[in-house]
């Protein structure tokens, strides 16, 4: 792979850009290198620029590097220093995982870290690589890595719905949050599939089952789109932030809760619509659970007890503020709570088809929609 295989697209990785961010503070600084799939060229970018780094004098290593028996990217190792692996034997198989006490007691100036999204075997002092990551960047360690755009949290639903494949390992929206810099490693979708053909991705054994079920052109393309969306909101995210240190004054565009229930059948869609509707509006946040005495302790079963406390720490995980209220009414509660907290954006789950005395009251979001007539509601 040369320079003119793939396009870098948004913050363009100057080895003398990430050196002013590292020299800035002490804790550490994160650079992500984001692709639509596997194959575009990110480990291979990430590499280069460890180089280009230490050719400016940086303590630069390798804390995991996963080739996946690419020739191009295993050359682009080098004389970059390694951190060796860890060997686990689990059920059977012995697999390699990052050292991270290793790299703690190296402590380079920065480290490179690939597959963002990885889930960590069962003995590891974390179980994500991200919780690695972010363990890194607490001591100052500054991170470069990689991952796809598939894998973020907020996208789960979308990306099932596109292309009709589950992505269990996934990296929450808040980690994204916490970089620096996002760099787009893109390639067309013909010459991600001519790569795919040529073995260049996956062995050619895989090859076939691969252009059936993930890259097939339609997929790469709306994956390409989403990338480039996510970056784009991710620059202007960045332009906010810079703007807010001019001015030295909060400039949101709004605050966003969700209303949970314990009998909503889909929690997690509700939790990745407010949170990417937040990260859009720059916004904080609110997930709002109002407890009736039709919902109290000895009412309600043990399953939806679970339900509610995991959907609520879930929330917490993506970076929401949970709230739990008491009260007798579920609508007056929530139109309170919106009221004394300056809410401009409220998400409901789709209320359930009403019976024929149900006409006779109205619903929960026609009460809010008459009480609240500034809020913007949102209907899942």
């Amino acid at each position: 792979m040369n320079e003119e295989t793939y396009n870098e697209i948004g913050i363009r990785p100057s080895a003398d850009e990430f050196l002013s961010l590292i020299r800035r503070q002490q804790k550490g600084k994160l650079k992500i290198y984001l692709g639509p799939c596997a194959g575009v060229g990110k480990t291979y970018a990430m590499l280069r620029e460890g180089h280009r780094l230490k050719g400016l004098g940086i303590d630069v290593v390798i804390g995991y590097v996963e080739p996946h028996e690419r020739p191009e990217t295993t050359a682009q190792i080098g004389n970059l220093e390694v951190i060796s692996p860890r060997l686990v034997s689990y059920h059977g198989i012995t697999l390699y995982e990052m050292d991270i006490a290793a790299v703690m007691q190296r402590k380079p100036t920065v480290v490179l870290v690939d597959e963002l999204a990885h889930t960590n075997v069962p003995d590891s002092k974390n179980p994500k690589r991200y919780d690695d990551v972010m363990e890194f960047l607490e001591a100052g360690i500054h991170v470069i890595t990689t991952v796809n755009i598939q894998h973020f949290e907020s996208l789960y639903n979308f990306v099932e719905e596109a292309t009709g494949v589950r992505v269990k390992e996934r990296v929450p929206d808040e980690i994204i949050a916490e970089a620096d810099q996002i760099v787009n490693i893109d390639l067309p979708a013909e010459d991600l599939q001519e790569r795919l053909h040529g073995g260049k991705i996956y062995p050619k054994e895989r090859v076939a089952t691969a252009v059936i079920n993930f890259f097939t052109h339609k997929n790469l393309t709306w994956l390409r789109e989403m990338t480039f969306t996510e970056t784009a909101n991710f620059l202007d995210r960045q332009e906010r932030k810079k703007k807010k240190a001019k001015e030295k004054q909060i400039n949101v565009l709004g605050q966003v809760m969700v209303a949970i229930s314990s009998l909503g059948p889909d929690p997690g869609r509700l939790l990745r619509k407010t949170a990417r509707l937040a990260v859009q509006l720059n916004a904080p946040w609110y997930a709002v659970y109002v407890r009736t005495p039709e919902e109290s302790a000895v009412r309600i079963d043990a399953e939806a007890q679970r339900r509610v406390a995991s959907t609520l720490e879930t929330a917490q995980k993506m970076g929401g503020m949970v709230i739990s209220l008491r009260h007798k009414s579920v609508s007056q509660a929530l139109i309170t709570f919106a009221r004394e907290y300056g809410i401009t954006h409220m998400v409901l789950g789709r209320p359930k088809k009403k019976r024929f005395w149900g006409y006779f009251h109205p619903a929960l979001h026609e009460k809010i929609l008459c009480q609240l007539p500034d809020v913007d509601l949102i209907i899942v």
